[in-house]
């Protein structure tokens, strides 16, 4: 089936179900960790604090995590990523189960971790076509990553309502870390079997980090086909995500729920969020792709909006299906033009300022924290929210429906990456 093409490489098929473990963990870990913010405060400002504390570290070194990227093997790096993963889990899971597990330590570990991710997000981004081995595939497995991602989003945290309702929160954590243990088994049974190759002895001096990362800064400055996706992602990322920064307040205050309640919705998230990636993993047209980028904060914002409104349980799921299905619209479409148009030795690079865009996200987390805390509200914070996502998807779609297609034209003339073919 071509939704599937990529999987037909045997590496690439090996690490997409191993990851897709790890990602339900992860899933697992972020969910206790937003429940557990709020039940030992029970203010919504600690729901956004945990969200920054956790993020900010990508915002701040994920470029140059980045750089590290293009010097380095790529899968090695990823083992001792994930490794760290696990470490942080185990912490949590300890502190957790022993009853010594206080807000702030929640905070600083979310920082460790933070630090970890850092490096992780843009390392895993920039494997995929070192384990697909062709351009070819790679549209295909960025969208099959990205529906990977959102079936985990809909299992871990529904799995995580019910560890919470019937066991104990830490026991989540000990599962997120069982989970990193087959991603780092595939990654290393792929290393015995095609050793990375060793730098040449004449190969030019490598540049400073410093002016390795101002170049990849100059390309993106330079290139509006990477510049607007960049741009758009940091802008949904800072007001998109206030419905969900808020799902543990949604799901007790506006519909009188549980931890399973908040389970499902975040998996209606992922439900909403998988038609649009398998549309995605068979799109072959970058025009249409730009357009469909375009309008994934349309209905981000009216996800958000009926989050907002609505009373009513049914209502509120269905609203984050359709915010779910805008954001992969928005960032798994931004992700493969990006790395289409990108420059081969700069793709790390790229893919680390892709990660800094989205950690805006601690920030507009952070604000809406604050926001819904004061006499503003929950409810009319999200619905600020959705309105700047809104504005900044019909200014994308009104700038690639002026420049879009010449932007394709001049980057296949250019020589700028490889276009999506026809």
């Amino acid at each position: 089936m071509p939704v599937f093409r990529s999987l037909q490489v045997p590496a690439y098929r090996r690490f997409f179900f191993a990851q897709g473990v790890s990602l339900v963990g992860n899933w697992l870990s972020l969910t206790a960790t937003g429940w557990l913010a709020y039940e030992l405060t029970r203010d919504a400002f600690s729901l956004g604090l945990v969200v920054f504390a956790q993020q900010l570290p990508v915002l701040l070194f994920a470029p140059l995590a980045g750089v590290l990227g293009d010097r380095v093997d790529l899968r090695r790096l990823f083992v001792g990523l994930q490794v760290g993963c696990a470490l942080h889990a185990v912490a949590l899971a300890t502190l957790s189960l022993s009853g010594h597990l206080t807000f702030g330590w929640l905070v600083g570990l979310a920082v460790l971790r933070g630090l970890v991710n850092a490096a992780e997000f843009p390392t895993r981004q920039s494997l995929t076509l070192d384990l697909v081995g062709d351009r070819a595939h790679l549209p295909n497995a960025i969208a099959l990553n990205s529906s990977l991602f959102n079936v985990a989003r809909m299992l871990g945290p529904a799995c995580a309502g019910l560890v919470i309702a019937h066991a104990r929160v830490g026991w989540c954590y000990v599962l997120d870390a069982a989970s990193c243990v087959p991603v780092v088994l595939v990654m290393v049974l792929a290393l015995r079997r095609s050793p990375p190759a060793a730098r040449p002895a004449s190969a030019p001096p490598r540049p400073h980090p410093l002016r390795a990362l101002g170049e990849g800064l100059a390309h993106v400055a330079g290139s509006p086909g990477l510049r607007a996706p960049l741009l758009l992602i940091a802008l949904t990322a800072f007001s998109g995500f206030a419905a969900t920064t808020l799902a543990p307040l949604v799901a007790r205050e506006f519909l009188h729920g549980d931890a399973r309640l908040l389970g499902w919705l975040q998996g209606a998230v992922g439900l909403g969020a998988l038609g649009s990636a398998f549309a995605l993993g068979v799109s072959r047209s970058p025009a249409r792709l730009e357009r469909w980028v375009g309008r994934g904060p349309l209905l981000i914002a009216a996800g958000q909006a009926v989050c907002a409104l609505s009373t009513v349980r049914e209502l509120t799921l269905a609203g984050m299906t359709v915010f779910g299905s805008g954001i992969v619209l928005t960032y798994a479409g931004s992700n493969t033009l990006l790395q289409l148009r990108v420059e081969a030795d700069k793709r790390s690079r790229v893919m680390g300022l892709f990660s800094t865009a989205q950690s805006v996200y601690p920030l507009g987390g952070l604000a809406v924290g604050a926001l819904a805390a004061t006499a503003f509200g929950p409810r009319a914070t999200i619905l600020l929210n959705a309105t700047v996502c809104a504005l900044g998807g019909l200014i994308f779609m009104r700038a690639t429906g002026s420049s879009g297609r010449s932007d394709t034209e001049r980057l296949r003339e250019a020589g700028e990456g490889t276009p999506m073919p026809p």
